[in-house]
């Protein structure tokens, strides 16, 4: 009899109140095109800008930004071409552009303003670290234009862009645009009859790409880098659309309050802040020289979209709009506002302003939240506890004493699915990346970025589909008094639960970027609210509407975060060396954001009678996506202008013609070879180079050239330090290039200190882009330089300690002297004491080019770009 009641309230709960298996097929696909649209709509979102101002509108608009001027000074930034350090472009052609335009802004600024133009000509050296080694960095004769525009105090707000680029890119976005944006704000700034409350510092810096050296020379040398309070640094890791501000402070939340008053089109995340202060994207900026060095507090600006741009001649207006200068202009004139006339700069001891970090974020740009660390983990808890207990108990509440067992298994049920749905994508999507590495097929989706969406995005969410049809099949009650609705609730606490375990474990690690979880966990509070307060707990669909209701907020939410790293990481693979498995990290990050994105979804998806179906469709979309990615064009990575006028994705390439001298003890020639070396900038660098470059020809890994055996970082043309730790390179001998001077290091001479303390003495000469390696033999210590008052960490390569010295010229300047002093326990004679490595790098000296050099380079395909240079080592044992 018990039996015979059971079955017929089973059939009474089926007619009285629905199963979810009523909703039918179609719910599966409005499910999965809700994601879909969401993210289609944060991506319009995101290339949404405001209409630019032409200089028809100054009568109307007289004190606002006007991106028609800007544009004509970024044109003649542009039209000059590259810029490199030591270049005449940049020493000679942009450095007096600027300064025409600097005046020609001075002659027309109000009667009430005193606007202070000065040139900076410096010579510096500094110690930075570049991922954990030790680079000494040394600048002779670099150029800085600098602006004053006088406030009602002396206190300064500094704002900062560099109009150099490096080789081959005209630098249009990085960082001409920038400059062009300020020469505007201060055009703007110096018409106004009243004076700031503070005096606004421009700098235009002309040494940032070879390492941060200009920025460093204005904050230690200058003498109005003294009355600097805060700054803003302008700057590009891409080619247009938005800029991000991605780094604030430190430790100064005034900054941000700042920023949330002014800014008209909001888009900054503390989640971007925390991936760059990991490393995770290689780059660094002025910010780090104005906050190490002035200690001074500041914010970073950034544009990231289209980075396959940064630094290749595509970083040109030709993929740039007036749009974008409006977008920048409009927020840093109103920035530059704010902070010249507020409190902050005012105050004597910046020491006594708030310090803290904030949490802070946008909200796919259509407002701006901020607030302290204390407050976040209030609401990071609170909304924790909330989004697990509320729902439960009110599951609970609705059963009565009957079934409470049953509601705390499907939570625990929705727990473990999370848990393992999450672990079982993160293996399926690695296990296909790994197979695609190993098939030749790495970065199909470098172009066509959907791709990931089939390769992976699927696959992550089949896995978690395979695990609920899993624990259905093997850990389901069907004994449970539950209906599908409330079992469906209770499941979706269980990921309530899961997301908000990491909220409070990301929370308690320090991290602030908490709150992208908790933004999820609090659009399923507020959705379990509305339903309680509506009594909908116990509907057939009611409840469900609200639930999709309030996903619609966290769909946006997480597909604009899906969207925005796609977009900043994708073009990053391609300057990530290779070493590294690029597959991988864009496999994880897919795995990632499904789950982000279809947390709340998949237990509807789950409790389908169409399941099979749906996971058969699923399995299907992602065989074929693999199988255009391995066969058909659409999987090759990298296109040129003529295949796409308005989104090149280039492949980039590095290679210089190298001509390296051996020395003996005595300075004299001992031997020489030649030949080319390849930086190898993506997975697929050697794949291009052997099959498509030099057919046939067989590269040497640099680490396996003879030379590594007995010379000094294998004496290989080294420019910077950045190049040799984070890139595989190799070698291809070849004729001798051509050049026509160097840089040159003549040894003056030993001087005994004492029995066991040398110094060598040298001069150098030639003002070009050079490096020094110094590396004391065995039983030697080098104990002082004159290139410092002190001496660094070395860097230890090949088991040896070495000093890696990084040179910069801007103008020709004049021979300078150099000494070391070494130290040892046993007597050393002429040849033991070191070994020393001098290399020359010309960068954009085309005449150096020889035929074959110049066939070599158009070897490469039209979708590379390369970057040519001419490098001469020199090798002396000391």
């Amino acid at each position: 009899m018990a039996g015979k009641e059971k079955r017929v309230r089973f059939k009474q709960d089926e007619l009285q109140v629905a199963s979810v298996h009523q909703l039918g097929p179609a719910a599966v696909y409005i499910s999965v095109l809700l994601v879909i649209v969401s993210g289609l709509l944060t991506q319009f979102l995101a290339t949404r800008l405001p209409a630019a101002l032409t200089v028809a509108d100054l009568e109307r608009s007289p004190n606002t930004f006007i991106a028609e001027r800007a544009w004509a000074s970024l044109k003649t930034l542009n039209d000059i071409g590259p810029k490199p350090v030591g270049s005449a472009a940049n020493e000679i052609m942009a450095h007096e552009f600027l300064l025409k335009e600097l005046k020609s802004i001075t002659a027309t600024k109000h009667p009430n303003q005193l606007v202070e133009i000065d040139q900076q000509t410096v010579t510096g050296v500094f110690n930075i670290s570049v991922l954990d080694q030790s680079l000494t960095s040394m600048y002779r004769n670099v150029q800085n234009v600098v602006v004053r525009l006088a406030g009602k105090g002396a206190q300064s707000l500094l704002v900062n862009c560099h109009f150099d680029s490096v080789a081959s890119s005209p630098g249009a976005s990085d960082d001409g645009a920038s400059c062009a944006v300020m020469l505007e704000v201060l055009r703007v700034l110096s018409r106004s009859s009243e004076r700031n409350r503070h005096t606004i510092t421009f700098l235009f810096n002309g040494a940032e790409e070879t390492t941060l050296q200009a920025g460093h020379g204005f904050i230690t040398q200058h003498a109005w880098a003294a009355d600097v309070r805060a700054f803003l640094n302008l700057e590009s890791s891409g080619s247009g659309g938005k800029e991000i501000l991605f780094q604030a402070g430190p430790q100064h939340p005034w900054l941000i309050e700042a920023y949330a008053r002014s800014i008209r089109h909001p888009y900054a995340h503390a989640f971007g802040e925390e991936i760059f202060q990991l490393g995770l994207i290689p780059s660094d900026t002025d910010f780090r020289m104005f906050r190490d060095y002035g200690k001074i507090p500041g914010m970073d600006f950034a544009h990231i979209a289209n980075g396959y741009r940064y630094h290749t001649r595509y970083d040109s207006m030709d993929f740039l709009s007036l749009n974008v200068l409006q977008r920048t202009g409009d927020n840093i004139l109103q920035l530059t506002r704010e902070l010249a006339n507020g409190d902050e700069l005012a105050i004597a001891d910046p020491a006594t302003l708030p310090v803290g970090q904030k949490v802070f974020f946008d909200f796919v740009g259509l407002f701006f939240l901020q607030y302290d660390i204390a407050t976040s983990r209030i609401i990071n808890f609170s909304v924790c506890t909330l989004s697990t207990v509320v729902p439960l108990l009110v599951l609970l509440h609705n059963r009565k004493a009957n079934g409470y067992l049953n509601v705390l298994r499907e939570c625990g049920f929705g727990l473990a699915a999370s848990i393992l749905g999450t672990v079982f994508s993160l293996v399926s999507c690695t296990t296909i990346a790994r197979q695609m590495d190993f098939l030749g097929n790495s970065m199909s989706w470098y172009t066509n970025t959907y791709l990931i969406l089939g390769m992976y995005c699927c696959p992550a969410l089949l896995a978690h589909c395979f695990v609920y049809l899993f624990l259905t099949a093997f850990y389901s009650n069907s004994k449970s008094e539950l209906t599908q609705g409330e079992m469906t609730q209770a499941r979706l606490v269980g990921v309530n639960l899961f997301w908000a375990l990491i909220t409070v474990s990301v929370t308690l690690a320090g991290f602030r970027s908490a709150y992208i979880p908790m933004v999820l966990l609090l659009c399923s509070l507020a959705s379990t609210v509305l339903n309680s307060l509506l009594g909908n707990g116990k509907t057939t669909r009611k409840w469900i509407y609200i639930h999709l209701l309030f996903q619609l907020p966290a769909l946006l939410w997480t597909t604009n975060f899906y969207n925005v790293l796609i977009e900043l990481f994708v073009p990053i693979t391609g300057r990530f060396g290779g070493s590294r498995n690029p597959e991988m990290f864009i496999s994880l990050l897919a795995a990632a954001f499904t789950l982000l994105c279809c947390s709340y979804l998949i237990p509807f998806i789950a409790q389908l009678r169409s399941m099979m179906s749906f996971t058969a469709k699923l399995s299907a979309i992602t065989v074929l996506t693999l199988l255009v990615a391995l066969s058909s064009p659409l999987g090759f990575p990298y296109q040129d202008e003529s295949t796409a006028p308005s989104a090149p994705t280039p492949q980039r390439h590095y290679v210089t013609h190298t001509f390296r001298v051996f020395h003996d003890e005595l300075g004299l020639y001992k031997s020489s070879d030649s030949g080319y070396f390849f930086q190898e900038m993506d997975r697929n660098t050697r794949r291009t180079i052997e099959e498509v470059v030099v057919p046939g020809a067989k590269l040497t890994p640099w680490r396996q050239m003879e030379s590594c055996n007995n010379q000094l970082f294998c004496a290989a043309p080294f420019y910077s330090l950045w190049h040799q730790i984070r890139f595989n390179n190799y070698w291809l001998p070849g004729p001798e290039p051509v050049f026509d001077n160097m840089v040159t290091m003549s040894y003056q001479g030993t001087e005994e200190l004492d029995a066991n303390t040398k110094r060598l003495r040298f001069v150098m000469d030639g003002s070009i882009q050079s490096s020094i390696i110094i590396g004391p033999k065995e039983g030697v210590k080098l104990i002082k330089w004159s290139i410092m008052d002190y001496v660094p960490q070395p860097v230890v390569f090949g088991g040896r300690e070495v000093y890696f010295l990084s040179i910069t010229h801007g103008l020709p300047g004049k021979p300078w002297p150099i000494s070391i002093d070494v130290q040892f326990a046993q007597p050393k004679e002429v040849g033991e004491l070191v070994d020393i490595v001098v290399t020359t790098k010309f960068w954009e000296y085309h005449h150096m080019h020889t035929s074959e050099f110049d066939q070599l380079l158009a070897s490469f395909p039209s979708w590379a770009h390369v970057v040519p240079s001419v490098a001469v080592v020199s090798v002396f044992p000391l």
